[in-house]
């Protein structure tokens, strides 16, 4: 299974969620930075992207849990306001804490979603969160700066994003026997083609202006009638 950052079944050896080494397949490169500014990158120390996030706050971050489960807070350092990772433009933060949702033991089980405190306030918006209880329905977007491709080996550092479709959940339920709607939805077309990939996990998939998912896990990428899975952060966030 492709869970998405870190965990994408053998095809992203440390990224198998909703993709983990390519960035987003079949979409387009975000040119202006006014359109995501509340969409960060998760670096090591090293400057390496390894997920994505979106801000809550000045000093609030959310990701996906795969992606941070097993790092010290001090090894991760948010990027934002940084359409082209190779510039030095925008802002960095390094995370003093985090927590992983209670009761996370994979992607496919759940509750993939964690919290991060910056060291230093970002001067970026944050995203507006999905009211509780709303209906996931229509054509949502993907932002990353995942792989283009399931079995890429490089990616590019300009941000991308896709314009996908959510799934109805008895869909995606047929599709997957760990699906849980409390937790999770899915998006995709049947003809695959368009997804996010490797290295896209944590980042957001917004609906109607406001946070809806976070890419979580996936069978590959962009595969036909396989869509990829989110996290579904009404039922974790206010």
């Amino acid at each position: 299974m492709r869970l998405l950052a870190a965990v994408l079944v053998l095809l992203v050896s440390a990224v198998n969620p909703a993709h983990g080494a390519p960035r987003i397949v079949g979409g387009v490169v975000v040119d202006d930075p006014a359109e995501a500014p509340w969409v960060v990158a998760l670096t090591m120390a090293s400057g390496h992207q390894f997920c994505g996030g979106v801000l809550l706050s000045a000093t609030r971050v959310v990701t996906a849990a795969h992606c941070v489960r097993d790092r010290a807070p001090e090894s991760i350092s948010v990027v934002g306001g940084r359409l082209d990772l190779r510039t030095d433009g925008g802002t960095t933060s390094v995370v003093t804490a985090l927590r992983v949702a209670d009761g996370y033991t994979g992607p496919s089980r759940g509750k993939d979603i964690a919290w991060l405190t910056l060291a230093e306030p970002v001067p970026h918006p944050p995203l507006p969160v999905a009211v509780p209880g709303t209906n996931l329905a229509g054509v949502g977007v993907v932002y990353g700066w995942g792989q283009q491709a399931e079995a890429a080996t490089t990616k590019s550092p300009l941000l991308h994003k896709a314009s996908i479709p959510v799934v109805p959940d008895e869909q995606c339920a047929a599709r997957y026997d760990q699906f849980d709607a409390e937790a999770m939805f899915c998006a995709g077309y049947p003809s695959g083609g368009i997804d996010a990939c490797v290295d896209d996990s944590g980042g957001p998939f917004v609906l109607g202006g406001r946070l809806a998912g976070l890419v979580s896990w996936g069978v590959g990428c962009a595969r036909p009638n396989t869509p990829g899975v989110y996290t579904r952060v009404t039922t974790y966030l206010s």
